[in-house]
């Protein structure tokens, strides 16, 4: 399930997936990109729980590679390959060990698209005789991060370091669902006592998604209301092949966030109309039987 790691002051240290394997088994992917800072925020409070008698132990998986199979066909693609899988019980989220072509794997029903799709953790040194054996496949192409980035966007799931950094809180972002009813009620964790205000009051700032036309606004454009006033910022935002319009995301004014309000977007200089819309923008497809 997506989950985020806050920091002790209510902001988002990293974005990433967790899976219970087993009865005492998590098994978490991590951002690339955060991959250090994780991994020492995650070492620090294991050393201190341990400290006080606590019993766990992290393994970094670094002799292995991720491969992601999103699109509508995914399914029937990786099926003939890893036949131990009952993929019409396999629901979005869901995790298995299997072969996958031969290669022990762990897959996990999810992905970065807002399709149906899989995340599949291979053994490093059998990831390329896979990969090469999944665009065998007529139906797979390979995708690059261009491609990756506008399905996410029209997807509306965040990219950290643009739309998620350690000074928006989960609540800001919207993503206070990812925060089970227990822990929300109790508020026991890192950063706990501002998410718990800013649950009970309320926040100054909420993520939102814009529709615009013109140019489309990029990461730090600024949105203005109709009178041309600041109000907020993009955090990201592209041009959506799906829907062929400008899509982003970005935070503003709480007063400006309704789905409806007319504002607009700054790019180079030139104001656009733009309003906003409730995300996704494009419908997900993920497999919930």
């Amino acid at each position: 399930m997506p989950t985020l790691a806050p920091s002790p002051q209510g902001g988002i240290i990293d974005d990433s997936v967790i899976t219970k394997v087993k009865p005492g088994e998590l098994y978490l992917v991590v951002n690339a990109g955060c991959r250090d800072k994780d991994l020492a925020h995650i070492g620090k409070h294991l050393a201190a729980f341990k400290a006080g008698g606590g019993d766990v132990t992290m393994t970094v998986h670094d002799d292995r590679a991720l491969l992601a199979l999103q699109g509508p066909e995914a399914a029937a693609v990786l099926g003939p390959l890893a036949p131990a899988l009952d993929l019409k019980t396999m629901l979005f989220s869901h995790f298995a060990r299997a072969d996958v072509a031969g290669a022990p794997c762990w897959v996990t029903r999810t992905g970065y698209t807002g399709e149906d799709g899989f995340e599949i953790s291979v053994p490093g040194a059998q990831a390329d005789t896979l990969a090469r054996k999944l665009v065998s496949d007529a139906r797979v192409r390979l995708c690059g991060l261009g491609a990756r980035d506008s399905l996410r966007l029209e997807a509306g799931l965040c990219l950290y370091g643009n739309d998620l950094n350690e000074t928006i809180t989960p609540v800001e972002a919207g993503l206070s669902w990812t925060i089970g009813k227990a822990r929300r009620e109790a508020c026991d964790f890192l950063g706990g006592a501002t998410i718990s205000k800013q649950l009970a009051d309320g926040v100054g700032v909420r993520r939102v998604g814009l529709l615009s036309r013109g140019a489309p606004p990029r990461q730090h454009a600024d949105i203005l209301d109709a009178d041309g006033n600041r109000v907020g910022e993009v955090s990201s935002g592209a041009f959506s092949p799906c829907l062929g319009k400008n899509v982003a995301m970005g935070y503003v004014q709480k007063a400006h966030a309704k789905a409806g309000t007319q504002l607009q977007v700054s790019v180079r200089g030139k104001a656009a109309p733009a309003e906003v819309v409730k995300m996704p923008f494009v419908a997900n497809n993920y497999y919930k039987g």
